[in-house]
């Protein structure tokens, strides 16, 4: 029972708090001052103040194919969680949307939303949902270029502020991007970065079957080392780096894989040298040692530095 909750339901019900906290920043900060949000959501509200559609229905539109992506390259746990925090978020936004404003002032519509906007978002992210389809595909975009999640995301909200200032003003526009790093840093606090880097520690009775798992599951690799355990006996090591969004399928495929595994996750303050992705490198054939060995070569400019 204790793990049930663990688990599953106080990740569900964080999720829940998290979306709630961004729907009411939203409807209750945001949109009455047109202070535009970034990604999708922002899309979204400008949609939905040139068109009779409400916000709500084009943020499960245009999220949806975002979300189908996200589960064949994050899983299926990510899936559900994604598709509870989007369908949660949009009804949110319609049952705040029938109460009174909380204020029209513009310094604390852009203060507090951005405050309650980012705590709300940090909290469906570090518990493994999400709300805005703009993360996954910079998730992606990142595993392919040297581009950072966080560059990735700023630079199409840069986009969006812009077209913002072009339909509604460009003081609009500046109010929007001062909530947008407002947000930022707050979901810095909550969940300690857009696109920080943790550094895992696997130990292990099967390394080579659980490297080649987080692999195809993730397209990350891992070093394969070998240790030996005071009582255990031989073990395996893996290490690896991921982002924070990855978190919670690596877990998911650690304990399907050795439930008697043990894990650690550190923070990484800084990455000096390559950083391997999927695409990084060729594998011949597709068998458990290919991808270790792969992984001892490169992840040496991480380590030796």
């Amino acid at each position: 029972m204790k793990r049930l909750f663990k688990d599953y339901i106080f990740p569900y019900l964080m999720i829940t708090i998290g979306a709630g906290l961004a729907a009411f920043a939203i409807e209750e900060f945001l949109i009455p001052s047109t202070i535009l949000d970034g990604g999708i959501t922002g899309i979204s509200m400008i949609l939905d103040k040139i068109t009779p559609l409400q916000m709500s229905v084009f943020i499960i539109m245009l999220n949806l194919p975002f979300l189908i992506i996200g589960f064949k390259q994050l899983g299926r746990a990510f899936f559900i969680r994604g598709i509870y925090g989007m369908i949660l978020f949009s009804v949110l936004l319609e049952i705040f949307h029938e109460f009174a404003n909380v204020t029209e002032t513009e310094l604390l519509a852009v203060v507090f939303g951005g405050i309650l906007l980012g705590a709300g978002v940090g909290l469906v992210l570090r518990y493994g949902g999400c709300l805005d389809g703009t993360e996954i595909i910079a998730l992606l975009i990142s595993k392919k270029t040297s581009f950072s999640i966080g560059q990735i995301i700023l630079g199409a909200n840069i986009i969006i502020y812009m077209a913002a200032g072009i339909l509604f003003g460009w003081d609009r526009a500046m109010y929007s991007l001062l909530t947008y790093f407002i947000t930022f840093k707050v979901i810095d606090v909550v969940e300690q970065g857009m696109e920080q880097a943790k550094a895992i520690m696997i130990i292990t009775d099967d390394g080579e079957y659980m490297a080649n798992e987080i692999y195809q599951k993730l397209g990350r690799t891992c070093t394969k080392l070998e240790g030996s355990g005071f009582l255990s006996g031989t073990k395996d090591v893996l290490y690896c780096v991921v982002t924070r969004m990855e978190i919670s399928e690596l877990k998911n495929i650690v304990h399907s894989s050795d439930k008697s595994a043990f894990v650690t996750v550190s923070d990484i303050s800084e990455i000096i040298g390559h950083h391997i992705k999927r695409n990084d490198i060729s594998i011949k054939e597709n068998t458990n040692s290919d991808v270790c060995n792969s992984i001892d070569t490169d992840t040496e400019d991480i380590i030796s530095i």
